[in-house]
């Protein structure tokens, strides 16, 4: 089948990751695939430097314009959309389009269900939930949405709250499955890695290590973490943290491991390429998501658990479709960092716990969880008579 791939993301970090998962295994499954990027924003091409900063510096200030400028932009995308979806279907139709759903965002729609071709929204975003940048024009997003999901041949959440809410809030809805995220487990294999080596030269030797990889945001909540544990190390002497990523709250939890003297506990590695997050897992023992949010999939629980490390949880309804407590991973209270804290040192002294989760966790990933899952999911809302 001919599938074209829409976004109108940046396709850089999770978002590239998620985008090429999903074209490559609907390639390994036969399909031919295009993807139709933003300009300049394609995930399966590198680009030089130079170009890279330049269209980032442009995509800063486009983001930092007044939020209703901002979003007449997105606005306008529309009439892109369509100008680049006609030139594209002149030259070869798709059988099939696969959108990653962004506000604002109709014309695909619009254009398929005129051209009788069967359209997948997938969605990740929504004007229904609280979302860092808040809507100006919240009513009118809502509307646009309500009538694409409406109006889609099909419909991927991400996570069950997702479809809640938008059944909820629009009714009639198009035929939907809940598909979280997945992971490359050829890639994210803990036996391409030499683990000794690596803690070796990491300074991690004999060290019990719980991990995170991800963003210093403000709701991932590793500040408080950090604030929460400081003084309970003395109590595991062999515990060692490794933290890897940037962000906000990265400054004031550098600022207060030093202030505690725990430079030789805690290790701040910042952010790190996508190709190297597998070898920083491959050095860790565990991992712990102290936040996360009602909604979302987070990328990391699937590559942690495709390591086999397992992860200690906040219960957010998305993170309990993926770990059942004490089987694939640890779950507490969302929002009890206390409860975290409190695990994570259990966790440290219990080595067979440790590796025994663990082999669950890989094993579920193996068998549920990974792209082509996804892609055999996305391909079950495609109407029988279209072409295979």
């Amino acid at each position: 089948m001919k599938i074209l791939y829409h976004h109108r993301t940046r396709g850089r970090h999770v978002e590239g990751v998620h985008i090429r998962g999903i074209v490559g295994a609907l390639r390994e499954l036969g399909h031919h695939v295009d993807v139709m990027s933003f300009p300049g924003a394609d995930p399966e091409k590198e680009t030089d430097g130079a170009t890279s900063s330049g269209r980032g510096r442009i995509a800063g200030l486009v983001t930092r314009l007044p939020g209703i400028v901002f979003e007449a932009f997105e606005l306008l995308y529309n009439a892109a959309t369509l100008l680049r979806m006609g030139w594209a279907w002149r030259r070869a139709a798709p059988e099939l389009i696969y959108e990653r759903y962004s506000l604002f965002l109709f014309a695909t729609v619009w254009l398929a269900r005129q051209r009788g071709i069967p359209l997948v929204l997938e969605i990740n975003d929504s004007a229904l939930v609280d979302r860092v940048r808040p809507l100006t024009m919240k009513a009118l997003a809502r509307r646009i949405e309500g009538w694409c999901l409406r109006n889609a041949t099909g419909l991927v959440f991400i996570s069950g709250y997702f479809r809640d809410i938008a059944g909820q809030a629009y009714g009639d809805i198009a035929p939907s499955v809940v598909s979280p995220n997945a992971v490359d487990l050829p890639r994210f294999d803990p036996a391409r890695f030499d683990r000794e080596r690596l803690r070796a030269e990491r300074g991690l030797t004999g060290r019990t290590v719980c991990g995170h990889i991800g963003a210093f945001a403000h709701w991932h909540g590793m500040d408080s973490f950090v604030e929460a544990i400081a003084n309970r190390l003395d109590g595991v002497p062999d515990l060692a943290l490794v933290f890897v990523g940037d962000g906000k709250t990265l400054p004031a939890v550098r600022e207060l491991i030093a202030a505690r003297g725990l430079s030789d506990r805690v290790l701040l590695p910042g952010r790190v390429p996508h190709e190297e997050v597998a070898s920083w897992i491959a050095c860790m023992d565990y991992a712990v998501l102290p936040n996360s949010n009602h909604y979302g999939s987070p990328m990391k629980l699937f590559e942690f658990m495709g390591m086999g490390v397992a992860v200690v949880a906040p219960d957010y309804a998305p993170v309990a479709e993926v770990i059942v407590d004490g089987h694939t991973g640890w779950l507490f209270p969302r929002g009890d960092a206390t409860a975290c804290v409190e695990r994570v040192l259990e966790l440290a002294q219990r080595a067979d716990e440790r590796k025994r989760v663990g082999h669950a966790a890989r094993a579920y990933i193996a068998s549920e969880r990974q792209w082509r899952n996804n892609a055999e999911q996305l391909l079950t809302l495609v109407p029988a008579g279209a072409p295979a």
